[in-house]
């Protein structure tokens, strides 16, 4: 089976963000601000530090400030030009993407992440690709796709991100059924979506870094909705174990920050404040004077 190079990653970005109103009524929850860039530029650097060239985002109504952001601003560029401001002029040019790299595709019903990934299915052929969700952000030395694309390298097929999560977790993941584990890398024989502690059938869970296979999209055709009323991932990818194409699970280096809750939001936050060294100290003093305050008033 070829393995191909992988070149192309999609990022399904057309979901509401109901769990941050009312802030995404306004702005889309992929462009709420991690300390000083928007959830999807840590995706977007990722994608393009492991060698992807072609960006494709599964957009919807509403969705026209996340296109702007990574467009072309002249007015605020000649600003800073004149103002000498090299430092923020180079910030700003460096979030453009060039027109050739970008493609934008509408997904107009809200039919899940799998009718996301479908909707892409002209743009990818057939080649591997990755997909990103820019909710998971990923802090890690070597950027966490960049690990995938080694291992898919040498595998083939798909390879799923994973990561170790308590029983008591489990229901709010899909749990993977694995066998013949080498290191960091498993094959896949099931997924579980959400099971009960007692039913998961590991503590390996699916985070939001996928390389698949282009044979998923004939799995995608075929399904009907289902959990939640939409089309997903899951049973597709469960559709290629299936059929006997390979997919492993990699439980990548690095730390992994749900930012599509307020909790894990707020967790990114702080734990990319401190790793800034013009924020570290004065962040890191606040927050011990906070946690100061707290102890005392117990």
């Amino acid at each position: 089976m070829p393995k191909g190079k992988v070149t192309k990653a999609i990022f399904p970005v057309a979901g509401l963000g109901t769990r941050f109103l009312p802030a995404t009524k306004a702005i889309p929850k992929e462009t709420l601000t991690l300390v000083d860039r928007p959830l999807i530029q840590y995706a977007v650097d990722e994608a393009l530090a492991s060698g992807i060239e072609q960006l494709i985002f599964i957009t919807a109504r509403g969705k026209t400030n996340l296109e702007d952001y990574f467009d072309r601003s002249p007015e605020l560029e000649r600003t800073l030009a004149l103002a000498g401001k090299k430092d923020l002029l180079r910030i700003v040019e460096n979030c453009t993407l060039d027109s050739g790299a970008v493609t934008y595709v509408r997904q107009n019903q809200a039919l899940g992440l799998g009718h996301a990934i479908a909707c892409a299915r002209h743009l990818i052929q057939d080649e591997p690709f990755a997909v990103i969700l820019p909710d998971d952000v990923i802090s890690a030395s070597t950027p966490c796709l960049q690990q995938m694309i080694a291992v898919h390298a040498n595998t083939g097929g798909s390879v799923i991100a994973a990561m170790e999560v308590p029983p008591a977790q489990s229901g709010a993941y899909g749990i993977l059924d694995v066998a013949g584990v080498a290191g960091r890398v498993a094959q896949v024989r099931a997924i579980v979506e959400k099971p009960r502690p007692e039913q998961a059938p590991s503590n390996l869970a699916v985070i939001g870094r996928y390389i698949l296979d282009p044979s998923i999209f004939d799995h995608l055709a075929g399904l009907q909705a289902s959990a939640g009323g939409e089309i997903q991932l899951t049973d597709a990818i469960a559709g290629l174990v299936a059929a006997g194409s390979p997919v492993h699970a990699y439980r990548f280096k690095g730390d992994r920050f749900d930012c599509g809750s307020k909790a894990g939001f707020l967790q990114a936050t702080v734990s990319f404040a401190l790793a800034r060294s013009e924020l570290r100290e004065e962040f890191g003093a606040y927050l011990n004077s906070m946690v100061a305050l707290q102890n005392a008033a117990q």
